[in-house]
């Protein structure tokens, strides 16, 4: 009975492992989803920024050194 003891404890001990795991990636989905959208607005004032400016945006410039 002993080593049925101990293998349940293990496997809770790993049952419990898995959910706090499971939690961590849930909220860094939710964070790198949160990240992601701001990224896009900030990619795209940038864009209007540059398009109302009316240079060639940064990204279609040659490097200086070209």
């Amino acid at each position: 009975m002993d080593k049925l003891q101990a293998v349940e404890e293990r496997v809770a001990h790993l049952i419990r492992s898995v959910d706090e795991l499971s939690e961590v990636v849930a909220r860094q989905d939710a964070e790198i989803r949160r990240l992601s959208r701001h990224l896009g607005q900030l990619i795209e004032r940038e864009i209007d920024r540059e398009a109302a400016e009316g240079s060639i945006p940064l990204a279609d410039q040659r490097p200086p050194h070209w």
